[in-house]
């Protein structure tokens, strides 16, 4: 007769609980492979619906964040140049560059600021009086024109000027967003590579490589964009100083200051500034006013004809077209930060799109 061995009870006690629990599907569980795969689609577009939600919600300080990286190519850019010549840490030179902004800013607060606050209050009404002057010369001259809404826009674009001069005027308090830019900008331009890397840690790591020379690319480009801009700027913003000066112009530290200002803004900035300069022009003379067409016209050629081919040759070949519609739709969105930001962001989509076209080509 077989003989039969039972186990300890305690035994079977430590079988029992060393015994896996049977796993039951839950509610939510999906076997249907094909409603699974369609599962994970949905969450993917759902996924991607929100991100750009929350991306649209969070589009000003993005902003920020970018005009941080712009400040930032500038701060590098003036390391770099000055390293040409200064041959001293990188960390060094970067202080020396914000220490010569700082001190200019300082400069134009403490000699000029007074003169250029006065100015700005009274240049709303000299635009104001002279655009009125302009309508009824047209109407005189058989023109229809509807005086009440000519008026109308006439007080709204002078109540603009007023707030840009105002914001000039008031430029060292500075603003929120500008502090934050500048902070930003100080941080990226100390240690760009700790950025850099935090960034490539979160791709896959096949696509780390890629996005490197792409962040190269894109440094070097914003880099010289900027400084064709700075240059830009400098050159329109003193020579209008220097020849409206030299001739008597009313207001001439102010609109040297809005023209180099406003030469910031491709497409936009030069026909505003001039349009300015000549109404100004005009309030002290015909001859003055003429005068300041040609200060305008001579600037603005000087500066296409030598600062812009020098620089273009190493940035982003830009459609104006395109610049300029990006400017509408980024203020238009985001005001007056959107339109400056406007140029540069154009310059890196299409750096982006062209590294990844040749990898596409590669591929």
């Amino acid at each position: 007769m077989a003989e039969v061995r039972t186990r300890p009870a305690s035994n079977r006690r430590k079988s029992a609980v060393a015994e896996p629990a049977v796993q039951h599907a839950g509610p939510a569980e999906i076997h249907d492979p094909v409603l699974r795969n369609e599962f994970k689609r949905a969450a993917v577009w759902i996924g991607l619906a929100a991100a750009l939600a929350l991306t649209a919600y969070l589009a000003r300080p993005l902003l920020i964040i970018f005009g941080g990286m712009v400040f930032a190519a500038m701060i590098d850019g003036g390391s770099r140049l000055l390293g040409r010549v200064l041959k001293v840490e990188r960390m060094w030179r970067v202080a020396i560059v914000l220490t010569l902004t700082i001190a200019f800013l300082v400069w134009t607060a403490m000699f000029a600021g007074s003169q250029i606050a006065t100015q700005a209050a009274e240049l709303p009404d000299v635009i104001q009086t002279q655009s009125l002057k302009v309508l009824d010369w047209l109407q005189a001259h058989g023109a229809v024109v509807n005086l009440k809404t000519a008026q109308s826009l006439i007080e709204k674009a002078a109540g603009a000027i007023g707030e840009l001069t105002s914001a000039v005027s008031n430029l060292i308090g500075g603003l929120t967003t500008a502090f934050g830019i500048v902070v930003l900008g100080i941080y990226f331009a100390l240690e760009p590579q700790l950025y850099q890397r935090g960034f490539a840690w979160l791709l896959p790591i096949a696509q780390r490589e890629h996005f490197a020379v792409t962040a190269r690319q894109m440094g070097h480009t914003l880099r010289h964009l900027m400084a064709g801009r700075l240059a830009g700027m400098t050159l329109e913003g003193i020579a209008t100083w220097l020849l409206l000066g030299w001739w008597g112009v009313p207001m001439a530290a102010l609109l040297g200051l809005l023209t180099g200002l406003l030469a910031f803004l491709p497409n936009i900035g030069a026909p505003i500034s001039g349009a300015i300069m000549i109404l100004v022009g005009f309030s002290d003379s015909t001859s003055t006013g003429l005068f300041c067409i040609f200060v305008y016209l001579f600037v603005h050629i000087l500066d296409g004809n030598i600062v812009v081919p020098l620089i273009a040759k190493h940035t982003a070949d830009l459609a104006p077209a395109v610049v300029l519609g990006m400017q509408l739709i980024m203020g238009t969105l985001f005001g007056l930060l959107g339109l400056m930001l406007a140029d540069p962001l154009v310059a890196m989509i299409k750096v982006a799109l062209e590294r990844q076209s040749l990898r596409n080509e590669e591929a």
